[in-house]
């Protein structure tokens, strides 16, 4: 799956440019004050685990007495405790420590709790000021080769604040995932779509201290703090956690200081949620992907497509970002082009052919298999997605063969809509044979795609098995060593708070033969 290098675009300087505009650098070592005073909770936006390893997961949290202003702590640093405990009532600690809320970091707090026991339960909080955050639960994952029996994993992505409430986290609490893989758009940075439940109360974030403000908004939501405090999670992004349809160093409107923005954006990302620190690199990367090992059962393969990616094939005159074309799109087939970056996909290819695991789950952002319409003046593509990168994912389907890599199932999002695709290994060639599954959920809250259009979809593609872009919710995934089971959970509705939830529709894919059949 070795691809061509990576094009020279970004200067060293724009780079350091970037980096120095948003800060993104190592905090400095300050005193920090043992016993703060705060006018107002300062656990406002919650706690969450995420990463979680056999023998330790990260613990955050964010203090913010303030959280839709500055967070109101100034520039002081502060101590927190934090404990985690066999038990909810904290009467038999496993481990605890003390670490520091820096203001250069937005007083976030990322504690990489390590010695713990493989596969087993634990709680946490943090302490400050006399004040206890809320409780969370998390998991360590099966040591390293270890039989396991299950592993339930909720998928998620698509978490419009303004389009509806998140009435989805509630309902996958109560499911109680083990694990929940995160797969984009975490927070959006504009405003649109119809028949608004609640408004964004900044304009479109450009800088460091909106962005803050814009995830402190969404993570001040209880249901999504729930569902942070029930499990472990794993995260990646796509586009709107820095704007809309960005490549790369690209943005849609071509801003010439977009480095800079995008920097920002990232910093704010890593702030707010629950990824090691090990992540940011001292050229202003943040590496989000890795590989995740759940015992014997999986290997968890999560990517990043929006960092490294080549930008958009054929845009609108004038623009950046996606646009739909035809067979006259001769950029589209260029066979250099990359979604992932010359880099990752090297270390996606070694990753699949170490793994001894029983299902490789490769946790991306968007649909995987060929989406093209067919219409009277030929086949169209969305370049945004993999239809717009033909070529990277044919080197993607190389690898899952040059690897061997047992029972392979690929999950996404981003397109608002449930999917679910037998992944043939010649891509959009339905005679060849059946390599991988996928399953692409639908969004947490943002609009999606009319009936009409997701049904010319599913008509022009056979081996796209459901397609539904009406419902909003998740996608529940049981694991075993026999099968995949998965449960496609919508919501009633996300315009009223509450709302009751369904299973719209389940399929399996049994070990060894790969492709979705309906269960």
């Amino acid at each position: 799956m070795i691809g061509p290098a990576r094009p020279h675009r970004r200067t060293f300087l724009a780079r350091a440019l970037a980096i120095a505009a948003a800060g993104f650098t190592t905090p400095r070592s300050v005193a920090a004050i043992g016993s703060p005073r705060f006018q107002s909770p300062p656990f406002s936006l919650g706690v969450a685990s995420g990463s979680p390893t056999a023998d330790g997961v990260v613990l955050w949290t964010r203090l913010a007495p303030e959280p839709l202003g500055d967070g109101g702590l100034g520039d002081e640093a502060i101590a927190v405790r934090w404990e985690i405990a066999h038990d909810e009532r904290f009467a038999r600690i496993a481990r605890r420590g003390t670490a520091t809320a820096e203001p250069g970091r937005a007083h976030a707090v990322h504690v990489e709790a390590d010695g713990l026991e493989p596969a087993r339960d634990y709680f946490y909080r943090f302490l400050a000021g006399g004040e206890a955050s809320p409780v969370g639960r998390t998991r360590t994952a099966p040591a390293a080769g270890a039989r396991v029996a299950r592993l339930r994993l909720a998928l998620a992505s698509c978490q419009h604040y303004e389009q509806g409430w998140f009435t989805a986290h509630r309902h996958l609490v109560a499911d109680a995932p083990d694990l929940v893989a995160f797969v984009g758009d975490y927070i959006y940075e504009s405003s649109w779509g119809r028949e608004h439940v609640r408004k964004h109360h900044i304009p479109e974030p450009k800088s460091l201290s909106a962005y803050r403000q814009r995830y402190a908004q969404y993570k001040s939501d209880p249901d999504l703090q729930a569902a942070h405090a029930a499990a472990p999670w794993l995260v990646t992004w796509d586009d709107h956690e820095v704007a809309n349809d960005y490549a790369d160093d690209r943005g849609q409107d071509l801003a010439p200081d977009f480095l800079a923005r995008r920097a920002a954006a990232y910093r704010a990302f890593f702030e707010h949620l629950p990824i090691r620190p090990s992540v940011l690199r001292p050229d202003g990367e943040v590496r989000l992907y890795g590989a995740h090992g759940w015992g014997s059962l999986a290997t968890l393969l999560v990517l990043d497509d929006r960092q490294y990616r080549a930008h958009q094939a054929c845009p609108r005159p004038g623009r950046g970002g996606s646009n739909t074309v035809g067979p006259d799109c001769e950029e589209r087939e260029a066979p250099g082009r990359t979604l992932l970056g010359a880099a990752q996909e090297r270390w996606l290819d070694s990753a699949l052919a170490d793994s001894k695991a029983r299902w490789n789950v490769i946790v991306q952002q968007t649909l995987f298999a060929t989406a093209g319409r067919d219409t009277g003046k030929g086949r169209v593509h969305w370049t945004d997605g993999w239809d717009g990168y033909p070529h990277a994912r044919a080197r993607l389907l190389d690898s899952l063969a040059r690897a061997e890599a047992a029972n392979p199932v690929i999950l996404g999002g981003d397109v608002h809509a449930n999917y679910v695709c037998d992944v043939h290994r010649e891509a959009g060639r339905p005679g060849s044979p059946v390599v991988a599954s996928e399953f692409c959920g639908t969004s947490i809250t943002s609009q999606g795609p009319d009936g009409k259009r997701t049904n010319a979809v599913r008509e022009s593609n056979p081996h796209i098995h459901f397609a539904d872009g009406t419902r909003r919710g998740y996608v529940l995934l049981d694991f075993g060593p026999e099968a995949t089971r998965a449960k496609l959970r919508v919501v009633d509705t996300v315009k009223q708070p509450g709302a009751g939830i369904s299973t719209i529709a389940s399929f399996a894919v049994e070990a060894g033969r790969p492709g979705v059949k309906p269960a």
